[in-house]
This record gives structure tokens, sequence and C-alpha cells, in this order.
């Protein structure tokens, strides 16, 4: 395809950067997939919907190929066409040569695909699954056992071959679905979002799986990601929107869209990072995006404001900036998507309303204002000895901390740490086996049901209800919040604007996409204004766009007095914190301010190498005290 053909519709026209978005295309012998005005229409009684639009797309062979976008880019339906799993409804499809539209069945027998919620039999062993996907791929008996071998060196589930998957720890599941998706070696590995829900150690086990199969066998990957960190490590980026692409080519061309745009300013005394990063968000005309990172805010300025630098944020009274304390910085491919959709969204973003605004009228009202500078919030969670064990399994062994009104705090750790287990017991739906355990001044061994009436709750996993519409369920759990119709009928409307659901409310839960479902889930959580709100990661999967926009919400909460208990994986989210928590084998490995846990991981520039660093730490010395017992 020729560099100067027509860019996509939609395509936002960027100030200096107009080359980058039309990318480098390989000659169409050198691609795996090839695309012309490839469209897909999904039809039903109730709307129309058309996920993909005229796409032009050339995937070079033997590399990695990255696709990205928001919620309903389209990301998933181009990976479920390309291993003909749907039809186009227009256009063109060839994959590995073959024509997606006739020869679904021959490209399902060179392909390989991983989707988001792979199919593990839970029932069966490590083993028995390898074997079961084995045999279904028709991998000879001659190849198995070398294979296998391989595989289970490359995961680290040597050791785990007779453990049934159900019993596998998240990270765990995920390294096994990807074993079985590659029992076979095959021309093209489609793998949909294969990260999500994983902490930081496994996925980084994940790409060190992945690319190492790259290399060995020359494969041919897309990738559909959440993680612009992982798309930085393809060699081709495909920017989906809508259905549309806005930008594709090399990370370097696209990272070169915000060159000298992106900078980092300095926390002022006593000043929280979210605070800051709030007050860069509130000023669209110059900031394009802004995030913490360690002891610094990184943000992004709009090209109109790339002459005057950071003095363009620096002339207001109430400015907490000083020019000569913000510092230039490389861009990053994240600063350079949050560009793009910016500009595609340009004057369709709603912002959070700010704290103290009348939005609360005819609504319940329970959560307190926070307490003045120097002033001692009061403690509205208190935990002490907590323990729960499952048989002879201790999933929680003696925990201990405390929580003040108003703060974010995170329970961080690797998969099957024993995170959901504490946040469970303190939402009141598990029973601790020992322990103190008191929420919103409610005593949990006593008056579970009392607390929960001043909680709010989003699970890790959709548990709404499927067949109800999205308006559906937020009549029914707004009735079991007990909340009064003419003040529902109100909230409502505010929720289904606060986040992104307005069009959607007569669509069925249960087909929306994953980070439509937990918009959904937190706008259920939300519905009556709780005092204390527990959050299971609650931005899994979900693109950086709608997570800043999230924890802009959250900043405004916790300004208003709204306690905050937050899961998450995305280490950057764990900046956010007030305070944080990291365990792991169900015991406290750090506890105290995002500061303090970088400076326990060694200094750490960033929070997920501090992270690292502390559970790694932690497992060595776990190891070595073990092997001492052994040689006793």
């Amino acid at each position: 395809m020729e560099t100067d053909a027509p860019r996509p519709p939609g395509t936002p026209v960027l100030p200096q950067a107009t080359g980058a978005c039309s990318g480098i295309f390989p000659e169409p012998e050198d691609a795996v997939v090839r695309a012309r005005a490839l469209c897909r229409v999904f039809q039903s009684k109730k709307q129309t919907v058309t996920a993909l639009h005229a796409l032009d797309v050339d995937i070079p062979a033997g590399r990695m190929t990255a696709l990205v976008g928001p919620d309903g880019a389209g990301k998933t339906t181009f990976l479920r066409m390309a291993c003909g799993l749907l039809a186009p409804s227009a256009g063109s499809l060839f994959v590995l040569g073959l024509d997606a539209s006739h020869a679904a069945q021959q490209i399902q027998n060179r392909i390989s695909y991983m989707p988001q919620r792979f199919g593990l039999y839970e029932d069966l062993s490590v083993m028995e699954n390898m074997t079961l996907y084995a045999d279904l791929h028709g991998v000879p008996q001659a190849v198995r056992k070398k294979r296998f071998s391989r595989l289970l060196d490359m995961t680290d589930l040597a050791a785990f071959t007779a453990r049934p998957a159900g019993r596998l720890s998240g990270g765990m599941k995920q390294k096994l679905a990807l074993a079985c998706t590659l029992v076979r070696s095959p021309d093209l590995l489609l793998l949909d979002e294969p990260s999500v829900g994983v902490d930081p150690l496994s996925r980084r086990e994940l790409w060190a799986i992945i690319t190492g199969m790259v290399e060995e066998e020359h494969l041919s990957v897309v990738i559909s990601t959440a993680y612009m960190d992982e798309a930085e490590r393809c060699s081709h980026v495909i920017v989906l929107h809508e259905g549309r692409i806005l930008a594709q080519g090399s990370p370097e061309s696209l990272r070169s869209l915000t060159d000298g745009l992106c900078y980092t300013a300095p926390l002022s005394e006593g000043m929280k990072a979210r605070t800051l990063q709030a007050w860069l968000l509130d000023r669209p005309a110059a900031v394009m995006d802004a995030v913490p990172e360690g002891s610094v805010v990184r943000f992004v300025l709009t090209p109109e404001c790339r002459e005057k630098g950071p003095a363009a944020l620096c002339s207001s009274g109430d400015s907490p900036l000083r020019k000569d304390s913000c510092r230039p910085v490389a861009p990053r491919l994240e600063d350079s998507f949050m560009l793009l959709l910016r500009h595609e969204s340009a004057g369709q973003e709603e912002r959070p309303a700010p704290a103290g605004d009348n939005s609360r009228e005819n609504t319940p009202e329970r959560s307190a204002p926070s307490p003045a500078p120097g002033e001692e919030a009061e403690t509205v969670i208190e935990v002490r000895d907590l323990v729960r064990r499952f048989g002879t399994f201790t999933a929680v062994a003696s925990t201990s901390f405390s929580v003040r009104r108003g703060e974010v705090f995170g329970l961080l750790g690797p998969n099957g740490a024993g995170k959901t287990t504490t946040f469970r017991m303190l939402c009141g739906l598990l029973p601790a086996t020992s322990g103190q355990l008191c929420v919103a001044g409610e005593n949990l061994r006593t008056a579970a049901a009392q607390a929960r009436t001043r909680v709010g709750y989003v699970s890790q996993k959709f548990s709404l209800y499927g067949n109800l519409s999205v308006l559906e369920n937020l009549h029914f759990f707004g009735g079991v919040y007990g909340i009064g119709p003419f003040a529902l009928r109100r909230r409502i409307r505010e929720v289904l604007e606060e986040f992104d659901l307005a069009g959607h409310e007569h669509d069925m839960s249960g087909n929306l996409p994953g980070g439509f479902k937990q918009r959904l889930s937190m706008a259920v959580g939300m519905l009556h204004r709780p005092e204390i709100l527990f959050l299971d990661e609650p931005t899994s999967g979900i693109d950086p766009l709608a997570r800043r926009m999230f924890w802009r919400r959250i900043t405004s909460l916790s300004e208003e007095g709204t306690t905050i208990i937050v899961t998450t994986h995305f280490m950057e989210e764990a900046e956010y914190c007030d305070r944080m928590l990291i365990q792991d084998a169900g015991r406290v490995l750090a506890l105290g301010t995002p500061g303090e846990v970088r400076h326990q991981g060694g200094d750490a520039p960033t929070m997920e190498e501090a992270f690292i660093h502390i559970v790694e730490s932690s497992r060595a010395a776990r190891d070595h005290d073990r092997t001492k017992e052994g040689t006793a």
C-alpha cells in the first residue's frame, strides 16, 4: 500500500504530526493479514451497530502487531474475523493468503487464537488441559513430549502438571491458557488481551514467553492490549477507535506525535499526586493528559501550547506549578495514544462535576466531608490480626491495618496473594476465621448486614444481571438500595452521564464489551452514594482514557469524604492511593504511602519496579528459609 494513501474516515489532523498517522505499510506479499474496505455490521431487532468501518490493513509477517483502542473500538471483532469466527459484512479479508469469507476452516487449521476468556477445563489438571487441546488440534504424538516439555519449562508450570486448573492463581491460569494455545506451532498467533487481570510479575513472564516464541519460531503475532507499554514492544501498532483506524505505524513513528509536549512537575509540599493531576486535567485547553509517576506528575501539553511550554500553566494565580520546576521528558506511546483519542473526542468528553456541586439533592447523603488540613480523619476501617483459612490452606495470615475517612487505600499483590479474600471479608461477604474487623463502626463478626448498607462494592468479575438491560439493572439495584422513585430517576440520569453510558440504556448488559460492563458495575455501586466504596480491580481491561476519567471521578469522591478501597494490577494506579498495602501468600510485605513503599522497594523510580522488588525479595527469603529447614 502507498504511504500517501487516504487516511481512514475519522483520522484527526494533528499539527506537525500528520506523517506519522499514515504509518508504514509492508508490501502485500509480506502481510499475514490483509484487509481492504473491511466492514462488520451487527444487526438485531432493536439496533444496527457497525463495529468496523472500511478498514485498510496490512499486518506484517514474522513480527508482533499490537491493536490498541478504547472499549468498543473493534479490536476483538477484528481478531474474531481474522480467525474465521466472523464473516465480513463488506470488503475483503485475506489471512495467510486465504480468503476469510470462503476458507475459514483452512485458516483455523493454521492459526492459534487465545480469546479474552480462554476455555480452560477447571476440573482437569494442567497436563490434561494441554493434552485435550493437543488432541483437538491434531498434534502428533511424536512431537508432543518435546513440545509439552518446552512449554511447561517456559511457563514454570512443570511442578504443577497434576494440579487442577481451577486451583491455579490468575497468572498461572493465563500462562496455562497460552501454553494450550501454543501446543501446536501456528503460522499466525492471535491474542486478545492476554494479560488482563494479571499482576506485574505474571505479565512480565507472559511477555517473556511470547517474545521467546516469536524469536525462536519466527511467529507472526497480532495482540490486542490495554497496556501501552506492551504495545511499545511490538514492531507495528494499529490504533482503533469506533471501528476506524486513527493511526498506525511503528512505535517510534507514533511517539513522535508528542515530541516536545511531555513534561513532569514535582509535587509541592503536602500536595497529593492525584490532586495535582486533577488540577492539570481540569485545564483541557492546555493539557491533553496527566498521570502520577513516582514523586512527580507527568503531563502532556496540547499541540497549541508547544511553543509556550509549561509557561502556559504557570501564569494563573492558583497555579501549583513553577515554570523552572517542570522538566521535559521523552514521549511514550501512551502519550500519543491519549493525544489521538483526545482529538477524536474533542468537544464530546464529559468531565465529572467538581466537589461541592448540587447533584446530591434528593439522594442519600452518607459521605462526610474530608477533614480540614492538619485535622486527623476518623478511622472507618479497623483490621487487627485478620486470618482466613480454607481447610488447611491459610489465604490471609494475621493482617492488620486501618483506613481513615476519605482515604484512597490500595490493596496490592500478585495473583493468589489473598487480596480478593481480604476484600470479601472487608465487604462482609466472607466471614473471617479469626481476628477483629470493623467497617463503618460495625463489627463484621456480629453486624455484617448493617455495615453492608453503608458500603458500595464493584466486583472483579461482572456480577450484574446479564439478561437485563443497563436501565433495568440500575432500576433494580436502586430499589434494593431503597432510593425513592423521584431521586432514583435523577440519580440514574447522573450515573449514565458520569460513566458514559448514555445511549446504551436499552443494551443487554450481558452483551456489553468488557469496559462497558465495568462502567455499569461502577454506576450501580455508586447509585446510593456509599460511605465506603470497595473496588476490586475496577479498571481491568479498560483503556487508558477510560482509566483517567475513572480516577478523576475517584479523586472527586475522595475529596467529598468517600473512603475508597481498591485493588489493581495497574501499578501506575497505586500512585493515586494515599496509602497502600502489598501482600503475598496472605502476609503483609509493605504498608505505607507511595513514597514509603518505593523506598522499601530499593528507592525504585516507579511503583511497578518497587512492587516487583518487594515481592521477589520476599519470595527469595521464603525459599532460603525453606532450604535451610530442609537441610537442618
